[in-house]
């Protein structure tokens, strides 16, 4: 193997197994990366051109209407508004940063796609499926990191936007940020604080990145990919990989399978305990106690939201029995009413990556507002769960 460069300072490249692979390393909000991805494709004029992009977010990014074809009762169905909401926080912020520098999120992976068209190079999305990611990385932290993350995707919704003319970031900051210095210490500022986080985001991914860039079809290769993946795709360039063991999700802890069981079985326990001692006396006084602080926290986070009056009774009317079963949350009940009643259109959807700009906007656009008192009731549901187990124990001991 060899490594020598082209006339560009992001681009590494590798000589291995009778190919050369030319890896550029981008900014994915860099005008620069865009303009530096045609360019390196019209010089090299490739067999293949690799993106780091999987089909998810290869559609995500060139399927302008998705949003329309989203259906929301699917969204509670399967209990994944909170996902949702992060991958729109998350989302926005990439877009403000986008906005303030003229070029939206991975606009050079999709400059990549239609360069090699142009010249009828074939394209490979080489990047593992950014559900396995997330879900790999989630599973990989404990419960504190996981609160972090989650603290640090709130707190970009409060992040103040960009007026006109004013950059959220410096164009030249984030073209520095391709240097090797700069993302050598990045990367082991990013191991220092979360080494959990780091092994399935950035070092798992490098080498499902080379091993699909190694296996593309002809003898000149272009892989664009983000700055922070080059050190360890070349590090790795020989690396035997398995993907199906990087695909593979991980088993959860034993103990997670418990953990939603834990609350149906302290009350049930505890309701025996108190049935016993009293001779069914407290019955009545435990059943009051569970229901009154769970309909009560359910209800006002509904409220405190901005939930529609439906949307308000049902939380309080289900949420006693939703926080004793522990694979139905409020919210699946309570999203498809606050669905019904604020009944987002397609016009709504579309204006979805305009209004989560701002927290404002979120709770504007009826789409998102929607996802938003989901949430809430969930979240007010199992507070209303925690005060109404230790009112129950109080009683039956």
């Amino acid at each position: 193997m060899t490594d020598r460069a082209l006339s560009s300072p992001n681009v590494r490249t590798i000589e291995l197994d009778g190919k050369v692979i030319h890896i550029l390393g981008t900014a994915h909000v860099s005008r620069a990366s865009v303009d530096e991805v045609r360019r390196l494709i019209d010089e090299v004029r490739p067999d293949t051109v690799c993106v780091e992009l999987c089909d998810a977010r290869y559609q995500a990014l060139s399927d302008t209407d998705r949003w329309k074809k989203l259906d929301i009762f699917k969204v509670f169905k399967d209990g994944k508004s909170l996902f949702l909401l992060g991958n729109l926080a998350v989302g926005a912020y990439q877009r403000r940063l986008g906005q303030s520098l003229g070029v939206m999120p991975g606009a050079e992976l999709l400059e990549g796609v239609e360069a090699a068209k142009a010249i009828g190079a074939e394209v490979v999305l080489a990047d593992r499926d950014v559900n396995t990611t997330l879900k790999r990385t989630w599973r990989s932290v404990g419960f504190w990191q996981r609160q972090k993350l989650l603290a640090g995707i709130i707190a970009s919704l409060f992040e103040r936007p960009a007026k006109d003319g004013e950059a959220v970031v410096d164009a030249e900051a984030i073209e520095a940020l391709k240097e090797h210095k700069n993302l050598s210490e990045m990367m082991q500022e990013l191991a220092r604080v979360m080494p959990q986080v780091k092994g399935p985001l950035i070092d798992e991914r490098d080498l499902y990145l080379i091993s699909k860039v190694r296996e593309a079809p002809g003898a000149t290769i272009v892989a664009v990919v983000g700055a922070g993946h080059v050190p360890g795709m070349v590090e790795h360039a020989r690396t035997e990989v398995d993907r199906a063991a990087l695909e593979a999700l991980p088993e959860k802890r034993w103990w997670s399978h418990l953990w939603k069981w834990l609350i149906p079985a302290l009350l049930v326990g505890t309701f025996f305990l108190g049935l016993g001692k009293t001779e069914g006396q407290a019955f009545g006084e435990m059943v009051k106690a569970w229901v009154l602080p769970t309909s009560l926290f359910s209800g006002l986070a509904t409220l405190l939201v901005g939930g529609k009056a439906w949307s308000i009774l049902t939380a309080i009317l289900c949420s006693p029995l939703t926080t004793i079963h522990p694979l139905v949350a409020s919210g699946m009940i309570v999203g498809p009413v606050e669905a019904w009643a604020r009944r987002p259109t397609v016009e709504d959807c579309e204006n979805i990556h305009r209004d989560v700009q701002t927290l404002r906007g979120f709770f504007r656009n009826p789409f998102t507002r929607t996802l938003i008192v989901a949430v809430g009731a969930s979240l007010g549901s199992a507070i209303g769960a925690w005060v109404g187990l230790s009112w129950v124990i109080s009683i039956a001991t």
